[in-house]
Order: structure tokens, then C-alpha cells, then sequence
């Protein structure tokens, strides 16, 4: 199975940011405990490379042959990807609609998930070769917005900003294939109490969900 077919089969994709490195492997532990194996890492902008390439390569490392994809969010720049693929992602997310970087993703072999809000930027990122484009802020644009551009629908998207368990079958209804979701899974208030078995369990109502 390619990795593009095993982010469609798995539908949820938990954003973990924020954390240090053993926060980040301990959150990814519950999440794929229960049952979410699709994890990304988004570069912060504020520190060096290294810093992030550390996370991804953490979780690449520890579960390695236990069917988790690590993949790299917020990336900006062509040397981003390379730091990502360098460290294990299998797959990039931006934020923004970067042909540069959609281009030099698919060179490496990996899928691109970029992103956008107008109908112009959702086709503008499947001509640059997206898999899937990331709708963003999903949260502020609502479901309305994704059954309002069901003309592209020939075009993989995806909802990131706002999915909750309240509202996520209504996403998929209105046509996305995939979710990202980071607070409501890696919920900081229960990282920080170390109430692991909290994100396990918030992870399993989300994945019985897509089930």
C-alpha cells in the first residue's frame, strides 16, 4: 500500500505541536494506541531546523515497523523538505500554496498535502501536483464552504482547523477525505497532567468515528 492510499484509508491525521521531544513520542505512543497512525510534526518557524527534524526523526525511530507515518506540517521552503525526507517523513503539509515546494515534494518521492483557502489556490495546488490540498482554516471557512466547491471535486481535499468529535462526520459528509486534527487528540491539558490513557482514549472515539 502506497502512502498516499494509507493517509485515504486512515482519514485522520493527528498534529502534534508544541511538545518536546519525549511529550512528542509519549502523545504519538496513545494516539497510535488508539488507533491513529498518521502523525505530523509542523515545523516551528522560530527555531532551527534541527529542532523539528529531531521530533520527526524521534518518531520515525521508535516506531519503526509498527505502521506509522510521520509526516512534516507547516513547511515553508525547499529545505524544509529536504530536512523532513532526510529525517523519515513520508509525506509534506504547508499551509500555503508553494509551487516551488508541491514540485520538489513529489521530485522526492513523498506526497504533498498543501494548502488553501480560494477555489483559485485549491486548483492552483492540484496543477502543481498536490495528492490532497489542505482546506485551511477549515474551522473558519465551515462545512458550507466545502459543499459550496464540490465542483472541484475531482480534487482530494482535506479539513484542517476545527474537526472535533462533534463535527467530524459532517467534514467527510461535505465531501473531504481526510482530517487533521491537533488539540482536540493531543489535548495539552491532559499531556501535561502525563494522562496518556486520556489521548489514547480521546484517539479511539476518533478513529471508531471513521471505522
Amino acid at each position: 500500500m502506497t502512502v498516499l492510499e494509507r493517509i485515504l484509508e486512515g482519514k485522520i491525521i493527528a498534529i502534534l505541536r508544541g511538545l518536546d521531544l519525549e511529550n512528542t513520542i509519549k502523545t504519538a505512543e496513545a494516539i497510535k494506541n488508539g488507533g491513529i497512525r498518521l502523525i505530523e510534526i509542523p515545523f516551528d518557524q522560530t527555531k532551527p531546523l534541527s529542532y523539528t527534524m529531531e521530533k520527526i526523526r524521534g518518531i520515525c525511530d521508535r516506531f519503526s515497523g509498527e505502521g506509522v507515518l510521520a509526516g512534516a506540517g507547516t513547511v515553508l521552503t525547499v529545505e524544509q523538505v529536504h530536512s523532513a525526507r532526510e529525517v523519515g517523513a513520508d509525506y509534506i503539509i504547508t499551509p500555503t500554496c508553494s509551487p516551488e515546494v508541491i514540485k520538489e515534494t513529489k521530485a522526492l518521492g513523498m506526497v504533498a498535502m498543501p494548502g488553501a483557502m480560494t477555489p483559485t489556490e485549491i486548483e492552483q495546488c492540484y496543477r502543481a501536483g498536490a495528492d490532497i490540498v489542505k482546506v485551511f482554516p477549515s474551522d473558519n471557512l465551515g462545512i458550507s464552504y466545502l459543499k459550496a466547491v464540490r465542483p472541484l471535486s475531482y480534487i482530494p481535499l482535506s479539513a484542517v482547523g476545527g474537526v472535533s468529535l462533534d463535527n467530524m462526520k459532517d467534514f467527510f459528509a461535505a465531501g473531504v477525505c481526510c482530517v487533521g486534527i491537533g488539540g482536540n487528540i493531543a489535548d495539552k491539558r491532559l499531556i501535561e497532567a502525563g494522562d496518556f490513557e486520556g489521548i489514547r482514549s480521546l484517539a479511539a472515539a476518533y478513529a471508531a468515528k471513521v471505522q
